[in-house]
């Protein structure tokens, strides 16, 4: 079982920058990819950015490579979206996931959800 809780959610304006973090708990941390999704009003829920178990492996969406930087901390047991140049159709609900060894795209691969943080960018 792992549970995980979303920050850094905020305001921000078009061109800026936030960074959100995922806490996992339990002591496998290291033994789960991990991935961040998202999901605007009225759209489905999209594919951001995934990492593998130890950190070596990551992907993003089209939309935000070169622009978002997934990481994690497996000492911390921590995973962390760091967003620049944000947009605002970056606008949406950000949340985090876990399934244990594989990551993926689809969202239907995934174990644990947080319950999500919002992500507001102002034009």
């Amino acid at each position: 079982q792992v549970q995980l809780v979303e920050s850094g959610g905020g305001l921000v304006q078009a061109g800026g920058s936030l960074t959100l973090s995922c806490a996992a708990s339990g002591r496998t941390f290291s033994r789960y990819a991990m991935g961040w999704f998202r999901q605007a009003p009225g759209k489905e829920r999209e594919f951001v950015a995934a990492i593998s178990p130890g950190g070596g492996r990551t992907d993003y969406a089209d939309s935000v490579k070169g622009r978002f930087t997934i990481s994690r901390d497996n000492t911390k047991n921590t995973v962390t979206l760091q967003m620049r140049s944000l947009k605002p159709e970056d606008t949406a609900a950000y949340s985090c996931a876990a399934n244990l060894a594989v990551y993926y795209r689809n969202f239907a691969g995934y174990d644990y959800w947080g319950q999500g943080t919002q992500v507001t960018v102002s034009s």
